[in-house]
């Protein structure tokens, strides 16, 4: 399907930003940072620049449809963080983010049953290969668990269910009417999962707060901000049925080819033949 003409910079910086925002949050559990702690400052710190900006710029009227949107979205994105970052410290490591990837279906399927997005027999061949050459390229990563089967499988479906329900809620504030309202919107969405956030961490008491934890969460923070920035803006021109496919599986080609690079991590046969049928998948898909 065409996307009308559109720039590929809409489509190529939201894909290095996400890219971008997996590295530096693996950077950060390889230094032993606590997921929680850096995850809640993380939304502080983003809402807080948005906060400082919209008033100095004197657009702090937030409109109502911008709260709604965000308040549910924020509690969204803080459950689906807190959750995958929880199971990663117990489940196979390979199972939890396949999981987390393969949610790109979800605001596919609902931007063409609520909004009508248009999709495209080589685009649904191209979704198809897209989530095989993700589940190619997840296989033998992580460790076993000795979680019983049914618990662990519920709580990846649970996983698969609120990251999909994430990724769509970006995508309503475009059919909300909200194009003009977004950082408004990410400002909201900010404040709202740091507070909850911060509430869990408070309610856990079990880890003592660091300020290396407090300083990776700022830095994330700031580079988040600029990461939905370029998202929301790119869904303003292109649809979701191309945008949610082609970065989601471009992210994880990304992920694969420069793991060897960046982490000296080996690639098998097997990675090599996800990352070719990506490339095929996002050919199709655009």
């Amino acid at each position: 399907m065409s996307m009308e003409g559109a720039p590929p910079l809409w489509l190529v910086l939201p894909l290095l930003m996400e890219f971008g925002f997996g590295q530096v949050f693996k950077w950060a559990s390889q230094h032993r940072c606590y997921a929680p702690t850096v995850v809640s400052t993380n939304y502080w710190v983003l809402a807080s620049i948005l906060l400082l900006y919209l008033g100095f710029t004197g657009q702090l009227q937030v409109p109502v449809g911008a709260i709604k949107v965000g308040a549910i979205t924020g509690i969204v994105f803080i459950s689906s963080m807190l959750l995958m970052t929880r199971l990663l410290r117990t489940f196979r490591v390979a199972s939890v983010l396949t999981a987390f990837r393969l949610a790109i279906v979800v605001p596919v399927g609902l931007g063409v049953l609520l909004w009508n997005e248009p999709l495209g027999g080589l685009q649904l061949v191209g979704l198809g290969l897209a989530l095989v050459a993700v589940l190619l390229m997840s296989r033998h990563a992580g460790h076993q668990t000795n979680v019983s089967r049914w618990l662990a499988t519920g709580l990846l479906i649970l996983v698969f269910g609120i990251q999909g329900m994430s990724t769509s809620c970006l995508r309503w504030v475009h059919y909300a009417g909200l194009d003009d309202a977004y950082l408004q919107v990410l400002m909201v969405i900010g404040f709202t999962a740091g507070t909850i956030g911060a509430a869990v961490l408070l309610w856990e008491a079990r880890q003592r707060i660091r300020r290396f934890d407090l300083a990776v969460g700022a830095g994330i923070g700031v580079y988040n901000l600029l990461a939905l920035m370029a998202v929301l803006i790119s869904l303003k021109h292109v649809p979701g049925t191309v945008f949610f496919p082609l970065v989601g599986c471009g992210v994880v080609i990304l992920d694969n080819v420069t793991a060897p690079l960046l982490w000296k991590e080996p690639i098998s046969r097997t990675v090599v033949l996800g990352v070719a049928l990506g490339v095929v998948a996002i050919a199709l898909v655009v």
